[in-house]
C-alpha cells in the first residue's frame, strides 16, 4: 500500500526548550535523495545536530535532529513540511520500483525591483526580509547611483508558489517597506522575462583571478589559507579512508573533519554527483569541533567500490568539498575592490543555499557597504560554479587596499559562511 504523502515526512518539536527538533523522512528511495533534504534543511537555514540514514534500495529512511543556525532565525516548519514531502518519491510501489521519480515542476522566477536610498546594512536587511519570506534568490544585480540611490533587481522564486497572487505580492512589498522605513522609495514585482537569461552569465573574470578562484587543489600555502585566522588553520584538517572488509555488499566511508555550516549537504552533493548510494550512515554529535561520521556506500549498479583510484578519487573529492566548500577571494577590479565568492553547483544545476545571506550578513557586520553586486553562473576547472561579485564601497572606515584588512574580510567572510 506504501504511506500517504502527509505521513512521509513528520517534524516533532524538542520535549524542552532548546532541544532539537526532530525530523523524520520514510519514503521511497532514490539516488541523491539524501542531498535534496540536505539542501532544503540548508536553506531553512537549519543545522543538523546528528542523524541516521538506511535503506535496502527500495525504501529509506532518514532521521535528524535539527536546530536553527541563529536563536532568531524565524523557521516556517510546515513549509519545511512540505518541501520535504515535494521532493519525496511517490508512495505507489509498483510506480516507484520500475520508473524512476519525477523532477519536480520548476517554480516561475520573477524579478523584485526594489529602490530605496542607500544607507550601511541594507542589502542584507532586504535579503533577510525574502528569507524571512521563504523567497530563494536565483539570481541579483545591485546598483548605486551617483546620488546614493540604490536599485535593486532580485530574480526569485517563492518556496509557497504564491508569488502569482496579489496578496503574496502586497505581503512581500509590505514587509520591505516596513523593514526599510524611510530609506524606501518603490518596490514592484512581477514574471522574470528575458532579462533573467541575460544575467545567467557573469562578466568576465581576469585569467590569474579565474586561476586563484577556481583552483582545483588548495594548500596551506596558498593566499586564502593564509589569510584564515589561527584557530581557523587549526581546524582545517579532514581525514578521509574507504574499507572493503567489513561488509560483502558495501564499502565504508569514514570522515573525520571540522564541523561547518553545510557539511552533511557536502558530503551527500559530492556522493550524487559521483552516482553513490548509501545504504546505511550514522552522523554524530559533534566532539570538539569536529564530526565523524560512517557511511556504507554502492555504486548506483549496487556494488562496492574496489577501484583502488576510484577510491582515492572520491577520498580527494571529499576532502576538498569539505575543507573548501565555497572560496572567498579579494582583489582589485580597475580602481575598485571586489570580493569573489564561488561555489560549486550540483551536476543537477542547483546552487548552495543562502551564500547572499551570509556573505551581505559578515559585510553588515564589517559595516562594509556594497556598491555594485551581481550573481552568475561561470564553467572552470571542468566543472560549473555560482560566483558572487560584490564592489565594495572604498567610503568606509576600512583602508580597503591593505592586506592586513582584506585578510580580515576574507576570514570574517568565510568564517560566517562555514558557520564558526
Amino acid at each position: 500500500m506504501g504511506l500517504t504523502s502527509d505521513d512521509a515526512v513528520v517534524i516533532e518539536k524538542g520535549k524542552r526548550a532548546g532541544e532539537p527538533y526532530v525530523v523524520t523522512v520514510n519514503c521511497p528511495d532514490k539516488t541523491g535523495l539524501g542531498c535534496d533534504i540536505c539542501h532544503t534543511i540548508l536553506e531553512f537555514g537549519l543545522y543538523i545536530t546528528r542523524g541516521d540514514v538506511s535503506t535496502d534500495g527500495i525504501w529509506c529512511y532518514v532521521v535528524l535532529w535539527v536546530i536553527p543556525h541563529s536563536i532568531s532565525s524565524v523557521v516556517r516548519w510546515m513549509n519545511l513540511k512540505e518541501r520535504l514531502q515535494s521532493i519525496c518519491p511517490p508512495c505507489i510501489p509498483s510506480f516507484y520500483i520500475n520508473q524512476p521519480s519525477p523532477r519536480a515542476s520548476s517554480s516561475p522566477v520573477y524579478l523584485l525591483k526594489f529602490c530605496s536610498r542607500d544607507r550601511k546594512g541594507l542589502l542584507h536587511d532586504m535579503t533577510q526580509v525574502l528569507d524571512e519570506l521563504g523567497l530563494a534568490i536565483q539570481r541579483v544585480k545591485v546598483t548605486t547611483t551617483p546620488d546614493d540611490c540604490v536599485l535593486d533587481l532580485f530574480f526569485i522564486k517563492d518556496n509557497l508558489e504564491l508569488l502569482h497572487t496579489k496578496e503574496r505580492q502586497h505581503e512581500t512589498c509590505e514587509r520591505l517597506s516596513t523593514v526599510l522605513g524611510e530609506s524606501c522609495i518603490g518596490c514592484e514585482l512581477q514574471l522574470a522575462g528575458p532579462q533573467y537569461d541575460k544575467l545567467q552569465g557573469i562578466s568576465s573574470l581576469s585569467p590569474s583571478v579565474e586561476a586563484e578562484l577556481f583552483r582545483f587543489t588548495l594548500s596551506d600555502m596558498d593566499p586564502r589559507s593564509q589569510a584564515l585566522s589561527a584557530d581557523v588553520k587549526e581546524l582545517n584538517r579532514a581525514a578521509i579512508k574507504t574499507d572493503n572488509s567489513l561488509s560483502p555488499a558495501h564499502t565504508l566511508l569514514q570522515i573525520s573533519c571540522v564541523d561547518h555550516k553545510g557539511f552533511l549537504y557536502d558530503i551527500m552533493r559530492t556522493l550524487k554527483d559521483y552516482n553513490f548510494r548509501i545504504a546505511f550512515g550514522r552522523f554524530s554529535p559533534v566532539n570538539k569541533g569536529y564530526r565523524e561520521l560512517d557511511l556504507f556506500i554502492q555504486h548506483k549498479d549496487g556494488k562496492k567500490i574496489v577501484d583502488p583510484e576510484k577510491q582515492d578519487a572520491l577520498c580527494s573529492r571529499l576532502k576538498l568539498e569539505l575543507l573548501h566548500p565555497l572560496r572567498v577571494l579579494i582583489t582589485n577590479r580597475g580602481p575598485d575592490t571586489e570580493l569573489l565568492v564561488a561555489n560549486p553547483v550540483e551536476l543537477s544545476g542547483r546552487g548552495r543555499p543562502r551564500v547572499f545571506y551570509d556573505v551581505t550578513f559578515a559585510l553588515k557586520g564589517l559595516g562594509i557597504c556594497i556598491f555594485l553586486a551581481e550573481i552568475g553562473r561561470h564553467s572552470a576547472a571542468d566543472r560549473e560554479w555560482e560566483v558572487y561579485r560584490f564592489l565594495l564601497d572604498e567610503n568606509c572606515n576600512f583602508q580597503l587596499s591593505s592586506m592586513v584588512v582584506r585578510n580580515q574580510i576574507v576570514d570574517k567572510v568565510r568564517r560566517t559562511m562555514m558557520g564558526w
